[in-house]
């Protein structure tokens, strides 16, 4: 019975060893920042930012998904597989057209080491630039 629980833990070793080993050949996603704060910006601007990151893993890194926690945010995801070594960025357009304060997140899936990445994008949507003027005028 000896030989068999020393052979049963030597498999079981064995098998984590392996699975952390395919692990750490994976790609693995590297943002420049994991949040995007749009400030304070006008009713109907330009609601387009980018994430950028870096595939700083072994393996190439496909990205299968990204999508926006709700229609006001439109993410796009990069097309062709990111290779070790290089950039690529995920759009996101936020719908500027809503007054007020915004927090959103965006889910990215790939087969990199994490699976899942959550970003997210903060601000307040303004009707005019006085508004704006206000803010920075009572902040100093």
């Amino acid at each position: 019975m000896n030989k068999l629980t020393l052979i049963a833990i030597l498999l079981i070793s064995t098998i984590a060893f392996s699975q952390e080993t395919k692990n750490n050949n994976k790609g693995t996603l590297k943002f420049e920042s994991e949040i995007i704060d749009y400030g304070k910006i006008m009713q109907n601007s330009d609601g387009n930012r980018v994430f950028k990151l870096k595939n700083i893993g072994e393996s190439p890194v496909i990205i299968s998904t990204v999508k926006g926690s709700c229609g006001c945010t439109v993410a796009t995801k990069p097309n062709e597989p990111i290779m070790p070594g290089e950039t690529a960025e995920i759009g996101v357009k936020y719908a500027t057209n809503r007054l007020g304060g915004f927090s959103k997140t965006i889910t990215v899936l790939s087969n990199a080491s994490k699976v899942r990445h959550t970003l997210r994008i903060k601000g307040i949507v303004v009707k005019d630039s006085e508004q704006i003027k206000k803010t920075v005028t009572s902040v100093q």
